[in-house]
């Protein structure tokens, strides 16, 4: 798809040949430390406050269930498409698993049909706050309701919390959190410290912010925050996609827009909403810088992701378009790398609008945004929010070979052409967009 660029790396891979994507698999033997079985269905979404929406669900609910695992778990997924007709698939999101393991229709895998399965295995390397979701027609599928949460839990607590897994997602316009709207109470004792996750898998931005207890950010993306400190009065911007993870101490409230909110304390406890802070938590400067594994400034590859928008012609149709690098999909880039590289891009956004901004299967680290160096924690993302107008610097290890798309999840936006890819030497695709199984993974 689209055409090579190399980033002053070495030219000329070849990926009809190489090690198929098909093969790039997690660990195909051994007994799994933790087993799941996901059944995908269209139905009836029962809201936990009652309302009922048509959609999506697995296994009878949306969100999916919530799944939980311990550091170096070999993880087994077994799902099933019970009468989903365009197929399904699972993408782990902000999960760097094997290649093949990752779940996106004609890139990674084949789209399930009706009556079909497929066998996910991987070991949860990483402890955080992750997500899955369909990546076939995602733009109306996570939509409506298919998804549910991933926490990988730490090998080894430093302390013991009370934890609290906090999805927001829109329902035909009902703004939920936990699965429902409104406000939803979860039990605590007063003083107790509790690590809020929330995970929002909206299309857009959301803005969260806590009242009646100091908070601390201790985690962005799955990856914990370096020395966090105390706020009171910021708000947050956790990015379509992204998760950011709080500490309260109980009781308190977490606001989630648009009227939802978990309140953390003693059954019966209310506390009065406050009106959204004007101000933010800037990720650029928060917590304490930390050596990185690499040399960030002796990168192998340099790339550029620019987003801007213009009229043309996308899969034959005439429309108002978004470009990568000027081009329409697509006729888009691949970023071609080797296995070891050091991988620094620059991500410009001119289209007039925000862009969640998702690689699969690896974590960057935000060296700048606008000209201004990153000062705090290192950075760590999965999916990052470029506004209409910011420019940032990012920079990631190639350290997972495969075939990944590098793309925007506000997922109407990659559905109309706002997708890249980043393919390493040596890796031969396996799977078509289209095809018999009509993969259609945006």
């Amino acid at each position: 798809m689209g055409h090579a660029e190399y980033g002053g790396g070495p030219e000329g891979h070849d990926h009809a040949t190489g090690r198929p994507v098909a093969e790039l698999t997690g660990p195909t033997t051994g007994e799994p430390d933790a087993a799941f079985d996901l059944a995908a269905a269209r139905g009836t979404v029962r809201l936990a406050t009652g309302e009922e929406i048509p959609g999506y669900t697995l296994n009878g609910t949306s969100p999916g269930p919530a799944l939980e695992v311990q550091q170096g778990d070999l993880v087994q997924v077994t799902l099933t498409n019970v009468d989903v007709g365009e197929g399904v698939t699972l993408h782990w999101h902000g999960v760097d698993v094997p290649n093949a393991e990752d779940g996106v229709a004609g890139v990674t895998q084949d789209a399930v049909g009706p009556g079909g399965s497929h066998v996910y295995r991987f070991v949860a390397e990483d402890a955080g706050t992750y997500w899955y979701h369909s990546h076939q027609v995602s733009h109306e599928q996570v939509r409506g309701g298919l998804f549910g949460t991933l926490v990988v839990l730490p090998a080894e607590q430093e302390e013991e919390v009370r934890d609290v897994v906090a999805p927001v997602h829109t329902y035909s316009g009902r703004r939920t959190v936990m699965g429902g709207t409104g406000v939803v109470g979860v039990d605590a004792v007063p003083g107790e410290r509790v690590r809020v996750r929330v995970v929002n898998t909206d299309n857009g931005p959301l803005r969260a912010w806590v009242t009646g207890s100091p908070f601390e950010v201790v985690a962005v993306d799955g990856t914990d925050v370096n020395e966090p400190t105390p706020l009171r009065d910021e708000g947050l911007v956790v990015t379509a996609g992204g998760r950011v993870d709080v500490l309260v101490e109980a009781p308190a409230r977490v606001d989630t827009g648009g009227g939802s909110a978990v309140v953390v304390g003693p059954p019966g406890t209310e506390i009065e909403p406050r009106a959204e802070p004007a101000g933010q938590v800037d990720l650029l400067s928060y917590g304490s810088p930390r050596p990185l594994s690499f040399d960030p400034d002796e990168p192998d590859r340099r790339f550029t992701y620019e987003i801007g928008r213009r009229v043309g012609f996308v899969d034959g149709r005439p429309g108002f378009w978004w470009t990568i690098n000027g081009r329409l999909f697509p006729d888009v880039p691949m970023y071609h790398v080797e296995e070891g590289d050091v991988v620094r891009m620059t991500i410009r956004n001119d289209s007039g609008d925000v862009h969640p901004m998702h690689l699969h299967g690896h974590h960057a680290i935000v060296l700048s945004r606008d000209g201004v160096a990153a000062s705090g924690s290192p950075w760590v993302v999965d999916s990052l929010n470029v506004l209409d107008g910011e420019t940032y610097e990012i920079v990631f290890l190639a350290d997972n070979p495969g075939i990944w798309m590098d793309h925007c999840h506000h997922l109407d936006h990659a559905a109309e052409g706002l997708v890249a890819h980043l393919a390493y030497a040596g890796v031969a695709g396996s799977f078509e967009v289209g095809g018999p199984a009509d993969n259609q993974p945006e």
